[in-house]
């Protein structure tokens, strides 16, 4: 009996990939062709010469241009964090510095593409792109949430996302523009708005503690609409 033996995108060369398989090859590929080029057919031409495609197929995974090719950038920038985050060891023991683990890890693996990522910025501030843009930072923040091990379902889900990709957001731009050693300025900004967003949960703790014993808005409603016979 013939056993057939499956192939993994591993064993297969650029050209026999899907699209799909082959996408973060040129999502990973494309920075360093964007500094220079922007994100443009160029660097995507370039893009695909170095993965080993045709430029003219390399088209097909990016249809609607700039904002896809970083969109995929982004995606698998995700997934890199968390990989070399897992390779790193075990993560810290408070929330908070898994967090700056992962917005620290972020910003290190991107350090070559600085002007990648200014490029990709400016593109994504385009008010046509703010759906796109909040879809993106929503996507790398609940990345790092899991990976800090949140599992929230309530109402904190959404606001631990939300707070953490303004904090995020606001790092990044930080970064952008520093040209200390060590990106020093931007680890300060960063410990700063961490401790001002700790300070806001443990407040929103004890106002939760504090409202058990409160009248509930509620269920006062409710009784006005539906009173107690």
């Amino acid at each position: 009996m013939t056993m057939t033996t499956l192939s993994t995108p591993e064993d297969l060369s650029p050209e026999q990939m899907t699209l799909d398989e082959v996408r973060p090859l040129i999502a990973r590929a494309l920075p360093a062709h964007a500094a220079f080029d922007g994100w443009s057919h160029a660097a995507l031409a370039a893009a695909a010469s170095d993965v080993g495609i045709p430029a003219e197929r390399a088209k097909l995974l990016f249809p609607g241009g700039a904002t896809e090719m970083i969109d995929a950038w982004i995606l698998v920038a995700d997934e890199d964090m968390a990989r070399a985050l897992a390779e790193s060891g075990p993560l810290p023991a408070s929330v908070t510095a898994r967090i700056r683990a992962c917005i620290w890890t972020r910003l290190e693996q991107a350090a070559p593409w600085r002007e990648a990522v200014r490029r990709a910025v400016a593109i994504l501030s385009m008010p046509q792109n703010a759906m796109l843009s909040a879809r993106i930072l929503w996507r790398s923040a609940d990345a790092m949430w899991r990976l800090a091990g949140d599992t929230a379902v309530d109402f904190n889900h959404y606001t631990k996302r939300l707070t953490l990709g303004g904090v995020y957001a606001a790092t990044l731009l930080v970064w952008l523009n520093d040209d200390s050693e060590g990106f020093s300025e931007t680890a300060d900004f960063l410990d700063r708005r961490l401790a001002d967003v700790g300070r806001f949960e443990k407040f929103k703790a004890g106002f939760r503690k504090s409202g058990e014993n409160r009248p509930s808005l509620t269920r006062f409603l409710g009784r006005l609409r539906y009173p107690a016979i």
